[in-house]
């Protein structure tokens, strides 16, 4: 029997964490083994094929230049971990995909901002949080992503309160929802690098969502 693809997915240390155990299913579903990373979990010294950098809760304004809002619920330690594993992978190449805060916090590692609060910016989508695809995001039609969800107007779901303002470095903004707000980026340079405002791990039911699972298990592997 192959060898499963070991896929290395940071998240909160929580015991409880359903973004956890749905991206470990969503991988499993497409052939990979999910390596769980976080402040209490380290990954052994097995090869990692990608990375998955996941939701959670809010970037501290620090790591983007702005000034602490006592509203903002951070993580300073999980800030560290990940922005340390998200400057190696993309040093070395390797496949990368940021789910919600992930690809918030790769946009920000490459030099780009984020929106601290969005809700005042909405117009045409809901503030309220929900698992359900409801909200309609439009790829640009030129882009890795568009090849990838095999669409150019998806259905996704929307937990967030938080967005990428202005794409960092070879970052480039690829999706937007009816507000106009980023839903989803890319690298312009080739590399395989991903991220997605919404949580395509709640969504495994969809064979659309699935493609993107399917598309990091599909890259050249990171360390073989």
């Amino acid at each position: 029997m192959a060898t499963r693809p070991r896929i290395g997915v940071t998240g909160n240390g929580r015991r409880w964490a359903p973004s956890w155990w749905c991206t470990r299913l969503a991988l499993w579903l497409v052939g990979a083994q999910a390596v769980r990373i976080s402040v209490r979990h380290e990954p052994d010294e097995e090869a990692l094929h990608a990375l998955i950098i996941g939701g959670g809760d809010d970037i501290g304004p620090e790591q983007y230049g702005e000034a602490s809002n006592p509203k903002i619920r951070s993580d300073p330690a999980r800030d560290a971990l990940e922005i340390r594993w998200i400057r190696e992978i993309l040093d070395e190449g390797g496949p990368v995909l940021g789910i919600c805060r992930g690809a918030q916090l790769i946009n920000i590692v490459l030099g780009g901002t984020l929106h601290q609060d969005v809700r005042h910016l909405r117009k045409h989508t809901r503030n309220r949080p929900g698992l359900l695809p409801t909200k309609e995001v439009v790829l640009e039609p030129d882009s890795r992503a568009r090849e990838i969800f095999g669409a150019t107007e998806l259905r996704v779901n929307s937990l967030h309160h938080q967005a990428i303002k202005e794409s960092g470095g070879t970052l480039r903004i690829v999706g937007r929802d009816r507000d106009r707000l980023c839903q989803t980026i890319e690298s312009n340079d080739g590399k395989p690098v991903i991220g997605v405002q919404w949580h395509p791990e709640y969504l495994f039911y969809l064979p659309t969502q699935l493609r993107i699972f399917r598309w990091l298990v599909s890259q050249r592997p990171w360390r073989s």
